[in-house]
């Protein structure tokens, strides 16, 4: 009990450490445009260039709802180090998703269990980290998504100056001011196909960035 106790201040310390850094360094401004914050279950989908962008969607938001929110976070590279699965286990409370398919097992599983859960999400439907001013093609896990839970509110996202804080191969951060996008929220529309929708997405993201 002692130990199990000593844990979770220790998460909680780190990541309110984690939270300071990544404001003095980043400001992580919060805007939102058509999706006030709110404690109903969300999944946010934004662009990817960095792996602090989770991070930074995670500052961003309201106390309350990093509570409820969990980030995915590509196995292979958060689980390399022990304090790495530290940090997105017990702070982030991270749901590990595998970015390569691994026989039958569906790789949208661990969403579906946090979705299912009550949770909400915060996903890159990239699927990897890019270095274009635009997004990549989205892939299909978030019409997938979509799709099985119609319930769950879908909140684009805009992730500005993140990948000049941490370049692609760097270690040590650069301060730079931030600022995280939110805006209207869209629907798979009835009969939509996957594309279509995915394509809509991703202009519903970069949509943001001149905001």
């Amino acid at each position: 009990m002692k130990l199990f106790l000593g844990n979770q201040l220790a998460a909680k310390a780190m990541g309110y450490l984690l939270l300071g850094i990544v404001r003095l360094l980043t400001g992580a401004q919060a805007r939102w445009y058509g999706a006030p914050p709110k404690a109903e279950q969300r999944i946010y989908f934004a662009n990817h260039q960095s792996h602090a962008d989770l991070v930074m969607i995670w500052a961003a938001l309201p106390e309350e709802l990093r509570g409820i929110t969990r980030p995915i976070a590509a196995k292979d590279y958060w689980t390399k180090s022990n304090f790495r699965r530290w940090i997105t286990t017990s702070v982030f409370n991270a749901v590990y998703v595998e970015r390569e398919r691994k026989g039958d097992e569906d790789p949208l599983q661990p969403l579906i269990d946090a979705l299912t859960s009550g949770d909400s999400l915060i996903i890159f439907p990239e699927g990897t980290r890019g270095n274009a001013p635009e997004p990549q093609p989205f892939k299909a896990g978030l019409y997938n998504l979509a799709q099985k839970f119609p319930e769950v509110v879908l909140v684009p996202a805009w992730i500005n100056n993140v990948q000049r804080v941490m370049p692609k191969g760097e270690v040590v951060p650069v301060p730079v001011l931030c600022s995280v996008t939110f805006g209207v929220p869209i629907r798979l529309e009835p009969d939509e196909e996957r594309r279509s929708f995915l394509d809509r997405a991703r202009q519903a993201v970069i949509a943001l960035r001149d905001i």
